[in-house]
């Protein structure tokens, strides 16, 4: 037992300064958590969770070592169950909100900007994550793992996350993202692609007071010719005419027009949410070519709600769209610096928990990324995050931040997406393993 007190206090004294444990308590308050005085109480639960992960999502066993306490397994996970999901998704964006407001980062046209992405992680296979998850339908039960479907919200600024959401892998990303909305506060910009952009998507913002800037849907036509045609909302017409009717030009290929609410509601969305919609919205439809050797897409079109072309100049709008690449390169380093691309949780409550630690972890990264780039008189964008995590596996309290690895400007830079290393040679399972067990032993026993 005294091994145990001294390893908890050497933990709590370690990540008191990365998360104070007054916003953990003050988290379990807010979601009406109680708990007894006990050896793993929520404070020292949180600070485990973050050690393991930030350890490369070490197993529970190799926490005795990490910690330095005799703590086991066992323990350890009901602990972790015992705490609400919510209490963690506050402590998430709690990190994100302290980091903004010791950085202070200058704002784009006097708005906060957040990138929202999807992407995808896998799973152990449990009966209770196939059903809350599913998996890919090309493989056979019993020969795949559950894949759950990734949604993440990236502060521009900073590029911490500020909200993360798991849903089985057959869900739309827009059935997730307007969860996230309440995260966001009246005057903030979500840049996405084009997967995000629907008349619905943005008639919730416009509720909101929210302003968006999306790549426009593959379907919606767009016209620049003044004055030009458009077809009726739910009326037949010619084949070929953009939906939206033309206002006023704003610049060349860049135009003020009206979206009307489509007749048909999106299954995501409820009678309730479809009817609050507005009729019809303004906004702005822009173009701009890319002509950086490389690129796959040589033009690219725009909508957005803010609509003053002097406040908001399309090139700096194209700009700012070119700068969402980012959040792919956040996933990368979240999902494969980091480990996140395979959970090991087996309850689907168990996973988001998970998924959420990882993110608070994916934070205190880039909080060392900007402790480094002010030390080093750098742009944070150029420290590199996996030293950033190095020194944070090894970080202990009182330990100074020493000269991280500055990375050098690539821009425009591109590769092939080819893997090199070949893998091994070995057959895919296209039956259960018992299955091919028990098939093998007849075989031997026929010979």
């Amino acid at each position: 037992m005294v091994k145990v007190r001294k390893g908890l206090e050497k933990v709590k004294q370690d990540y008191q300064q990365l998360i104070p444990s007054e916003a953990i308590l003050r988290s379990c308050e807010i979601h009406g958590h109680p708990f007894r005085r006990r050896t793993l109480r929520p404070v020292v639960t949180v600070y485990l969770f973050l050690m393991q992960v930030i350890s490369g999502n070490a197993a529970c066993n190799a926490l005795r070592h990490l910690a330095g306490m005799t703590c086991s397994a066992n323990a350890y996970g009901k602990a972790r169950a015992r705490i609400p999901l919510g209490v963690f998704r506050t402590l998430l964006r709690w990190v994100c909100q302290s980091l903004r407001d010791v950085t202070a980062p200058a704002l784009w046209h006097g708005h906060r900007v957040f990138h929202v992405d999807g992407s995808s992680f896998s799973m152990p296979e449990t009966p209770e994550l196939q059903e809350a998850f599913g998996q890919p339908g090309g493989q056979k039960p019993g020969c795949g793992f559950p894949v759950a479907h990734l949604l993440a919200m990236f502060d521009a600024a900073t590029g911490m996350i500020l909200d993360v959401l798991a849903s089985p892998l057959r869900s739309h990303e827009m059935s997730m993202v307007a969860w996230m909305h309440p995260s966001l506060r009246a005057g903030d910009v979500l840049v996405a692609d084009r997967g995000f952009c629907s008349y619905a998507h943005l008639g919730l913002l416009s509720l909101r007071n929210l302003h968006a800037v999306f790549r426009i849907h593959q379907r919606v036509i767009v016209n620049f010719r003044p004055g030009r045609n458009h077809a009726r909302p739910g009326g037949k017409g010619p084949r070929g005419l953009p939906q939206s009717k033309w206002l006023r030009a704003v610049g060349v290929k860049d135009q003020i027009v009206r979206w009307f609410r489509p007749r048909s509601r999106p299954t995501w969305m409820t009678r309730e949410q479809f009817e609050a919609l507005p009729d019809s919205l303004e906004v702005r439809e822009l173009s701009y070519r890319i002509e950086t050797p490389g690129y796959r897409t040589r033009e690219v079109l725009l909508v957005t709600t803010l609509l003053d072309g002097q406040a908001y100049p399309a090139d700096e709008l194209a700009e700012l769209y070119r700068c969402r690449w980012q959040v792919e390169v956040n996933l990368r380093h979240l999902k494969q610096t980091m480990g996140m691309d395979v959970l090991r949780c087996k309850t689907p409550d168990g996973v988001r928990k998970e998924m959420v630690v990882f993110a608070m972890a994916y934070n205190l990264v880039c909080a060392v990324i900007y402790d480094a780039a002010e030390h080093q008189g750098m742009p944070p964008d150029r420290i590199s995050f996996v030293d950033a995590l190095r020194w944070l596996r090894t970080w202990e309290s009182g330990k100074k931040l020493i000269i991280l690895i500055v990375n050098p400007r690539r821009r425009g830079r591109f590769e092939p997406r080819v893997v090199k290393r070949r893998p091994k040679q070995y057959k895919r399972m296209t039956e259960p393993r018992d299955v091919s067990r028990n098939r093998m032993m007849e075989q031997k026993d026929a010979a």
